[in-house]
C-alpha cells in the first residue's frame, strides 16, 4: 500500500514539470480541493526544485500517519537523515502548534516505522514569509538521533539540509528498504476512534504483526456472525476476551464503525459505562470532524457534528434510560457493543438505582438482562457483542460475566450464543455458569473471539506485570521484570516538583502527561492535590499546553476512575497513604472526618488495590512515582505513613531522582 501521493528519486523530481507533480498529488486525493491547497502544492513544488538540485535521494508527498489521521508535507531521504518538512505557505511566524505537529511526525516514524528507528531524523518547519532565523543542530535529550525542529525559511532551507547532513553519521538509507520497512503504531484509544471513524482499517493503525493478524481475524469473525444474523433473521450475541491491552475496545469501535450503512438501515452503537470515557471519544470525534470540515472548505455546526457521534459512541446508561421510554419499541440499532461488559449492573443494583433515581421501584432485572431485552424487541434480527475484560473491579454492584450467561440461559434461549474459548479461564469469572450452557441448543466455541496478543505501549510490554508483582509483594518478581524494560524509564521521588520538571523535560511534541492519584487520596491537599476539586476530563485530556484546564498544567489530577480506559505518554502518580506498605504486606485505609481508618471489607480492599493497578499503568512512555516526605506535625501525614511504601519501592530498584 503505497502511503504517500507522490514519490520519486530528487534527480527525477526536480527535471519532471511541476504540472505533471501537482496532478500526480491531486489525482490520488479523494476529496475537491480548495485552490489555496492546490496553490501551496505549488509552492512547496517550486521551492523543492530550487533548493535540492545539489543533494540526491528520494521525496515523497502527502505522506500518510493514519495513527494521527493526517499526511506529512515533504519527507526526503538524503545520505544517513530522514527529513520531515511541513510547509506553512504564506506564514510570515513559527507558530508553536506548528512546531509541535512537525515533531510529531518526526516522532511518530521514530517509534513506530521499522525502518526509521536506527536513522537521524530533522523535523524541519518552513514558513514560507519568514525572516531569516538562526538554528543550532541538536538532537533531544533521549539520544536517539531525533533532532529539535528546526525553523526556516525558503532561502535557508539549503543550509539546513547541509548542515544537518554535517551533524549526522550513519548508513545511507535505501529508499527501497525504506519504503518496505513496516509501520507499527500503538495508538491510544483516542487516536484509534478518530482514525477508525475517518475510515482507517485496523491494519492502518495497528502493529502489522501478530497481534494486527489478532485483531483482523477477531474482527473478521464477528462480522460474519453479524452478516449472517441478518441474513438469517437470527440474533446472536458474541464475547470477545483479551489479555490486558490486546485491543478489546479497539476491535468494539471498528465493529461499530464498519457496520453503519445509513442507506440500508444499518445503525451500529458502541455502549460503555465508563463516562469520562464515552465523553472524551466524543468530543475528540467532534472536534476532528470539524477540523477536516474546515479544511475541505465546509462549515458545520459543532451540534450538527456532535449528533452524529453520538449515535456512534454512547454512555451505556444513557442507551438503557432510552430504552425505558417505550418498552416495546427496539432501538435504532441492530447492532450494540458492549465494552467491558463485565461492569454491567447486578439486579440488585440496577434495581436500587432505578427506585432511588428513575422512579421505578418494581424494576427486576440485572443491567445486562434489559440490555439483551432491548436487542430483543427487533422483530427480524440483532447482534451483542460483550467485549469481556477481568480484574481492575473498581465499582461496586458490577455482576461480572455470568448475569449475561444466566440471562441468556433464563430469557433468550432462541439467541445464537459464540463464545471465546477463553472465557472459561479464571479472570472471567464465568467457568461454572458456562457449564450450564451445555443444554442450550445454539452454542459456539470460537477460538478467534480471544485477543491473545498485547497491543500495549510500544515501551511498556512487561509494565503491566511489574505492577502485578509490585502490588502482589512479590518483590523478586518485580525485581527480574524490572530488569527486562527497556526503553521505559520508572522513577521514584519524595519531591512533587522535581517530579513536574522531570515529566516536561521527558514529553518531546504533543505527548501528553499529567498527574493520577487514588480516588481516596484525600492528604494530598498540602501538596496543592484535592480530589474534591472539579476536574473536567474533555479539557484534562483534549486540550493543548496553553489551556490552564488541560493535564499539562499539572494542576488538575485525575483519579482512576476519570484514566480508566485512558492512557497518557508521561504519568505522575501520587502516592498518598491510603494504600501503605507495612510490614511485608498492604495497609488500606480511608480518611474520615479527621483520620484515616482502617478499611474492613474485603471487597473496599480489592478496589483500592486495584486503583492504584489503572493509575500504575496508565503511562504510554513512562512514569515517574511520588511518594511524599510527610509531616511530623500532622498527624494525618505522618512520615511513618508513606516512608515505609517508597523503602518498598526502593529496595525493588526503581533509580531515585
Amino acid at each position: 500500500m503505497k502511503r504517500e501521493y507522490y514519490s520519486d528519486s530528487i534527480k527525477n523530481f526536480i527535471s519532471t514539470k511541476y504540472e505533471e507533480i501537482l496532478g500526480k498529488i491531486t489525482s490520488q486525493n479523494e476529496f475537491s480541493l480548495e485552490q489555496t491547497q492546490r496553490d501551496a502544492w505549488r509552492e512547496e513544488i517550486n521551492i523543492l526544485q530550487k533548493v535540492l538540485p545539489s543533494f540526491s535521494g528520494h521525496i515523497y508527498f502527502e505522506y500518510s500517519i493514519p495513527r494521527m489521521g493526517q499526511r506529512i508535507d515533504v519527507v526526503i531521504l538524503v545520505g544517513s537523515v530522514i527529513f520531515v518538512i511541513e510547509f506553512k505557505v504564506g506564514e510570515k511566524e513559527f507558530h508553536s502548534h506548528a512546531l509541535e505537529q512537525v515533531w510529531d511526525y518526526a516522532l511518530d516514524l521514530k517509534n513506530f516505522h521499522e525502518s526509521s528507528h536506527n536513522h537521524f531524523i530533522a523535523p524541519i518547519l518552513v514558513a514560507t514569509k519568514a525572516q531569516y532565523v538562526d538554528f543550532d543542530v541538536v538532537t533531544t535529550p533521549q539520544n536517539d538521533k531525533l533532532l529539535f525542529p528546526i525553523k526556516t525559511n525558503p532561502d535557508s532551507l539549503k543550509k539546513v539540509i547541509e548542515n544537518v547532513l554535517l551533524f549526522a553519521d550513519g548508513d545511507f538509507i535505501e529508499h527501497s528498504q525504506w519504503e518496505s520497512g513496516r509501520y507499527c503504531p500503538t495508538p491510544t484509544i483516542i487516536e484509534a476512534a478518530t482514525a477508525l471513524y475517518n475510515n482507517h482499517s485496523v491494519e492502518d493503525i495497528s502493529r502489522s504483526d501478530a497481534s494486527a493478524i489478532n485483531l483482523s481475524q477477531t474482527s473478521e469473525v464477528i462480522s460474519n456472525i453479524i452478516i449472517e444474523a441478518k441474513k438469517k433473521s437470527r440474533k446472536a450475541i458474541c464475547f470477545v476476551t483479551g489479555v490486558p491491552g490486546s485491543g478489546k475496545t479497539l476491535v468494539g469501535l471498528n465493529i461499530a464503525t464498519k457496520h453503519i450503512d445509513k442507506s440500508n438501515d444499518l445503525y451500529s452503537v458502541f455502549l460503555s459505562g465508563n463516562g469520562p470515557l464515552v465523553k472524551i471519544l466524543r468530543e475528540a470525534l467532534v472536534r476532528d470532524k470539524l477540523s477536516r470540515e474546515k479544511e475541505r472548505g465546509n462549515k458545520i455546526k459543532k451540534g450538527e457534528a456532535l449528533s452524529e457521534v453520538k449515535m456512534f459512541i454512547q454512555n451505556i446508561h444513557h442507551f438503557r434510560d432510552d430504552c425505558l421510554i417505550d418498552i416495546s419499541t427496539p432501538p435504532i440499532e441492530h447492532v450494540a457493543l458492549f465494552d467491558e461488559a463485565q461492569r454491567a449492573w447486578t439486579k440488585e443494583q440496577t434495581s436500587n438505582f432505578m427506585r432511588r433515581k428513575k422512579a421505578t421501584p418494581n424494576f427486576n432485572q440485572s443491567e445486562p438482562e434489559f440490555l439483551i431485552s432491548c436487542l430483543d424487541r427487533h422483530l427480524d434480527w440483532a447482534v451483542i457483542v460483550c467485549l469481556v475484560g477481568g480484574g481492575q473491579e473498581i465499582n461496586t454492584g458490577e455482576a461480572g460475566i455470568s448475569e449475561w450467561i444466566e440471562s441468556l440461559k433464563r430469557s433468550f434461549k432462541d439467541w445464537d450464543i459464540y463464545l471465546s474459548s477463553r472465557l472459561t479461564d479464571s479472570e472471567y469469572g464465568a467457568g461454572e455458569i458456562l457449564d450450564k450452557l451445555e443444554s442450550h441448543p445454539n452454542v459456539v466455541y470460537e477460538n478467534k473471539l480471544h485477543l491473545g496478543v498485547s497491543l500495549r505501549s510500544f515501551r511498556a510490554e512487561n509494565v503491566s506485570l511489574l505492577i502485578k508483582h509490585v502490588l502482589d509483594l512479590d518483590i523478586e518478581g518485580a525485581r527480574r521484570t524490572l530488569e527486562k524494560i527497556n526503553k521505559y524509564p520508572i522513577v521514584i521521588t519524595r519531591d512533587l516538583f522535581k517530579a513536574k520538571e522531570w515529566l516536561k523535560k521527558q514529553a518531546r511534541g504533543s505527548e501528553r502527561y499529567g498527574i493520577v492519584v487514588s480516588s481516596q487520596a484525600e492528604r494530598l491537599k498540602p501538596h496543592a492535590i484535592d480530589i474534591r476539586s472539579p476536574m473536567n476530563p474533555i479539557h484534562w485530556f483534549l486540550n493543548g499546553k496553553d489551556d490552564v484546564r488541560s493535564s499539562y498544567y499539572l494542576e488538575d489530577v485525575a483519579t482512576e476512575f476519570h484514566i480508566q480506559g485512558l492512557e497518557l505518554d508521561w504519568v505522575c502518580v501520587t502516592w498518598d497513604a491510603d494504600f501503605r506498605y507495612s510490614e511485608r504486606d498492604w495497609k488500606y485505609l480511608s480518611f474520615r472526618g479527621n483520620r484515616w481508618t482502617n478499611i474492613k471489607k474485603e471487597e473496599r480492599k480489592k478496589y483500592l488495590k486495584n486503583a492504584y493497578r489503572v493509575l500504575l499503568t496508565r503511562a504510554r512512555q513512562g512514569m515517574i512515582i511520588v511518594v511524599p516526605w510527610g509531616d511530623s506535625t500532622d498527624p494525618t501525614r505522618s512520615p511513618q505513613f508513606y516512608d515505609n511504601t517508597y523503602k518498598y519501592l526502593k529496595d525493588i530498584g526503581f533509580p531515585e531522582i
